[in-house]
């Protein structure tokens, strides 16, 4: 009898090695793919190497610092206080541990790789016709550290090559003295006076890291509040939290020139007036790293940003080519890049896939307190976008909070009218990032806010707090 041909297994060529290209090489090797990963920089990406996993090893050590200062109202007391010492950090020590656990995380997700058969090549990727138009998808040329260069063949290619910071040239880092947000962890020592240029989500985190480690801050917004993007609501306490720590927001101010002057800088506003620093962190947004791709090439369209365009599948114009993560503009968090590359690998091998859906996102923002979000906003519902009603009840009025010494955050609950089905919501709180998880649950899972409010919470708990602002929405929704 003669033998059933085998199906030749899809070559996969990945071109980065970030949260979208190192999820779905996972996939599609699960998947039986052959999957090669071609990267320059080392396996995380800048997710890992650069942005997420360091700047938020930095903000443990500032939350410690921010426990300690609050500790007092608790009772705790600390040798050398009365003498006039105080607690400080070694931004040295504090910056080699931030880069070796990037390190070693980097380090697992390669061995994860290598475990499941993925070939890592190191090196740039671009995209090519594909060798005589022998298949659908183009190739892939890979330049090699050494200026080689090669050809992979592939079925299917998934591009995830992120983004970089923006850079102003009234602006430029230097590396030393005027920085973006790679470049600070090669600070030995803390900033006497740290100036934030940009108030969105980067720069907010930063800002508050360095009050926190002990840095004079100032913070320079173009617009009438931080985090414009966010729960008015939210930045709002935000803010206030950030002046009553002794933080100088300075609003409605546009950053013209940031320029190196002796061992400090020199911010000048859009209006003449200036503002002094030992250091600048210009964080003022990021740009994808798309050039150099063959993307015009080869026919993928782009926006006039230079995001790659893509479905809910996350398929280009170009069949056989795939997209995933901050190069495509659609959602600049890890956790959505991921969901982007393995969609894209299920539905590339023929996997059941389910396409990706935005409202049930949940994201943080890492700065103290913490603020959470998930699902509709509060603005769509005042806009008429989203039909709901919300409640907000702040977290002083929480037992568990009182007990921590927490003053400041809310609970924000949002329901549909009339079926009462969770929607979406805000937490602003200390590790608001863990409590916004049920929430995410009900809006995944289209839980209504009875199936919330029957639902035991511990007492005392934070998380008791969801539960109650869910029994405050009944029997609301209903009308």
């Amino acid at each position: 009898m003669p033998a059933t041909p085998t199906r030749p297994r899809q070559r996969v060529v990945v071109v980065g090695g970030g949260p979208g290209g190192y999820e779905a090489a996972l996939v599609a090797a699960q998947l039986g793919g052959d999957v090669t990963v071609v990267d320059s920089d080392g396996m995380g990406g800048s997710a890992v190497l650069t942005d997420c996993v360091p700047s938020k090893t930095l903000i443990a050590t500032s939350e410690v610092m921010t426990q300690v200062d609050g500790s007092s109202e608790l009772g705790v007391r600390y040798a050398g206080v009365a003498s006039g010492e105080h607690v400080g950090v070694d931004l040295g020590v504090v910056n080699d541990r931030v880069k070796k656990l990037a390190h070693a995380q980097s380090a697992d997700i390669m061995a994860s790789l290598s475990a499941v058969g993925v070939t890592l090549v190191p090196g740039t990727g671009r995209l090519v016709e594909g060798a005589q138009g022998s298949h659908g998808s183009p190739d892939v040329e890979v330049t090699a550290p050494d200026g080689s260069t090669r050809v992979l063949e592939a079925d299917a290619v998934l591009l995830a090559v992120g983004a970089t910071p923006r850079r102003l040239e009234s602006s430029m880092p230097d590396g030393e003295r005027i920085l973006d947000w790679r470049q600070l962890y090669d600070l030995e020592e803390l900033p006497t006076r740290l100036v934030v240029v940009g108030s969105g989500v980067t720069g907010a985190e930063f800002a508050s890291a360095y009050l926190a480690l002990g840095s004079e801050v100032v913070l320079v917004s173009s617009r009438d509040r931080v985090l414009p993007g966010e729960d008015a609501d939210a930045a709002e306490v935000l803010e206030e939290a950030f002046r009553r720590r002794g933080m100088e927001v300075v609003s409605r101010a546009r950053a013209e020139t940031v320029r190196r002057d002796g061992d400090g800088v020199v911010v000048t506003l859009a209006d003449g007036r200036t503002v002094t620093g030992s250091h600048c962190l210009v964080a003022v947004g990021s740009i994808p790293s798309t050039a150099g791709l063959g993307l015009e090439e080869v026919g993928v369209e782009t926006s006039p940003s230079g995001h790659i365009a893509v479905d809910r599948v996350s398929r280009t114009s170009v069949p056989g080519v795939y997209a995933a993560g901050d190069c495509t503009g659609v959602f600049a968090l890890a956790s959505v890049a991921a969901m982007q590359g393995r969609i894209a690998m299920r539905h590339l091998l023929g996997d059941a896939v389910r396409p990706l859906s935005l409202k049930t996102v949940s994201s943080n923002i890492f700065t103290s307190p913490e603020i959470a979000t998930v699902g509709w906003t509060q603005a769509q519902i005042d806009s008429g976008e989203a039909q709901g009603v919300s409640v907000m009840l702040p977290l002083a009025t929480n037992p568990r909070a009182k007990m921590q010494g927490v003053s400041e955050g809310f609970v924000k609950l949002f329901a549909r009218t009339g079926s009462g089905t969770v929607i979406g919501g805000v937490v602003v709180g200390p590790r608001a990032s863990e409590l916004i998880f049920p929430v995410t649950l009900a809006v995944e899972h289209r839980l209504t806010v009875d199936d919330v409010a029957r639902s035991f919470t511990v007492y005392p708990s934070l998380s008791g707090s969801i539960a109650e602002a869910a029994r405050r929405l009944h029997p609301s929704p209903i009308g």
